[in-house]
């Protein structure tokens, strides 16, 4: 089975052909785009991205929380959008890149910076939030969900990302050992959110795979 790179589970030609109907990056998102590919971080793919900015605009969002901020990419992408977004990073490392880049995107005051890990900032974390992108550790999803659905608002929209894992969620004929913990964790998470009566969801091929789910009008 051949699939594009190793971060996404189509077939090389159609990441291709879906890449080149994007419109190329400038400024600091390709100086983000350039330097994440330099030095290893991991960041959502432009198609994501694109994917994410279409949805933004569609449910008119203002208030995103998110989950796994790396450099900032995600973030500052989101903000351009007109969006106020609180965001989360636990690693220190990338913290002081993240900061770097927000003040280089003169985003200081439409992004809030969380620093520390999710699984122990998200129980004491309030508001309500129209958009929660979800990108952190994969194997702690299932324990982001309750937080989550906490704070989205009715009609608002959970995006969690890299959903399929390299396509080894969805089939275990590219099956990793090392990896097993993560995917039964990913496996258990897309059951939960794929059944739940509160939630409308869909899971979509793009990037390492996305669950896009709605909150469903009336739910408790």
């Amino acid at each position: 089975m051949k699939i594009g790179d190793e971060h996404n589970i189509n077939h090389e030609y159609i990441t291709r052909y879906i890449e080149a109907t994007i419109k190329k990056s400038e400024g600091l998102l390709l100086e983000i785009e350039q330097y994440a590919e330099k030095n290893s971080v991991p960041i959502a793919k432009r198609e994501t991205i694109k994917f994410i900015e279409v949805l933004l605009k569609s449910i008119k969002a203002k208030n995103v929380l998110e989950i796994g901020s790396a450099i900032g990419y995600s973030a500052i992408s989101m903000a351009f959008c007109g969006c106020m977004v609180t965001t989360i990073e636990r690693s220190e490392e990338m913290q002081e890149q993240l900061h770097k880049n927000i003040k280089l995107a003169n985003m200081e005051q439409n992004i809030k910076v969380i620093c520390g890990d999710a699984t122990e900032l998200l129980p004491n974390l309030t508001g309500e939030y129209d958009f929660i992108f979800v990108d952190a550790a994969k194997g702690q999803y299932l324990e982001y969900l309750p937080h989550c659905l906490r704070m989205l608002k009715v009609g608002g929209v959970l995006f969690s990302d890299n959903i399929l894992y390299k396509g080894m969620v969805a089939t275990d004929e590219l099956f990793v050992r090392r990896k097993i913990t993560i995917i039964r964790r990913l496996r258990k998470y897309l059951d939960e959110i794929c059944n739940r009566d509160d939630l409308d969801t869909a899971i979509v091929p793009v990037g390492d795979g996305a669950a896009i789910s709605y909150k469903i009008m009336g739910a408790v």
